[in-house]
C-alpha cells in the first residue's frame, strides 16, 4: 500500500526534482491562516534562488513567506493583496527593485490555479478589463461585453497545510483553512503537505483533496 506519510523535513525535502533554482511555488493560505509555515521554513533553508511564488499575500511579520522574502530566494510575487498592516520586508525589497511583483485580482488569481489543476490553457473573464492590469493581455468581446484572456498557473511545488490526512494522502481542512489550499494542491508537479495530524483513514465523504494529488506528508501538531 502507498505510504505517503514521511517523519522529518529532511525526508520530505530529499530527492526532489522540483525543488530547484527558479521554480514556481504554490503557497496555500488566507493572511495566517492555512499557512504551511513549517514547509516555507525548511523551503528557507534549502537556499534557493529566483523562486517565483503564488500566493494570496506577499507576507506579513517576520515569519513564514516574509522571511522566505527576506533571505533573497524569491524574486517573484505573483499575489492579490502584496501589501497589509505588517508587510515590511517585502514593500521594502519591491521599493528596491530586488523583487517583482504580478498583482491578480483574488478571483482571477484562483480562476488560474483551478484552470492549471483542471489542464486548462486559459479563460477570458471581464475583471481587470480597461485596467492597467489588463495591458498586453488579449481582450475579446463576447455578447457585447469585453473579456481579458488569463493565462493559467501550474507550478513546480505546491507547499500546503492541512487538519488531517491518512497514509494515502486525502486530506481535510479545518474551517478557513481551506481557502487556496485545495485548489493549489491540484496545480502542482509536486504537492508537499504538513497536516496537524495523521488519521489511520479520511472518510471518503469528508476527502476534500484526494490523495492522487498528495506526494508526501508531514505531521506539524497544532502550531497555531
Amino acid at each position: 500500500m502507498i505510504d505517503k506519510r514521511t517523519q522529518s523535513m529532511s525526508e520530505m525535502m530529499a530527492d526532489c526534482p522540483d525543488l530547484k533554482d527558479g521554480a514556481t511555488v504554490l503557497l496555500g493560505g488566507f493572511g495566517d491562516t492555512g499557512v504551511a509555515v513549517k514547509l516555507i521554513d525548511a523551503l528557507r533553508a534549502l537556499g534557493l534562488s529566483d523562486l517565483t511564488v503564488v500566493s494570496n499575500g506577499a507576507g506579513g511579520g517576520e515569519y513564514g513567506l516574509a522571511l522566505l522574502i527576506q533571505s533573497g530566494s524569491v524574486g517573484k510575487m505573483i499575489c492579490s493583496f502584496p501589501r497589509s498592516s505588517d508587510s515590511k520586508i517585502f514593500e521594502e525589497l519591491y521599493a528596491a527593485g530586488k523583487i517583482d511583483l504580478e498583482t491578480v485580482p483574488q478571483g482571477t488569481l484562483a480562476e488560474r490555479i483551478r484552470a492549471g489543476g483542471a489542464g486548462i490553457p486559459a479563460f477570458y473573464t471581464a475583471t481587470a478589463y480597461g485596467t492597467p492590469l489588463a495591458d498586453g493581455k488579449e481582450i475579446r468581446e463576447f455578447d457585447a461585453r469585453h473579456y481579458v484572456m488569463e493565462r493559467a498557473i501550474r507550478a513546480d511545488i505546491a507547499l500546503i497545510h492541512a487538519a488531517t490526512g491518512d497514509r494515502w494522502g486525502n486530506l481535510t481542512y479545518r474551517a478557513t483553512a481551506r481557502n487556496f489550499n485545495p485548489v493549489m494542491a491540484t496545480a502542482a508537479s509536486t504537492t508537499l503537505v504538513e497536516v496537524r495530524k495523521f488519521v489511520d483513514m479520511v472518510p471518503a465523504e469528508e476527502v476534500i483533496t484526494p490523495g492522487i494529488f498528495v506526494d508526501r506528508m508531514i505531521e506539524v501538531g497544532d502550531y497555531t
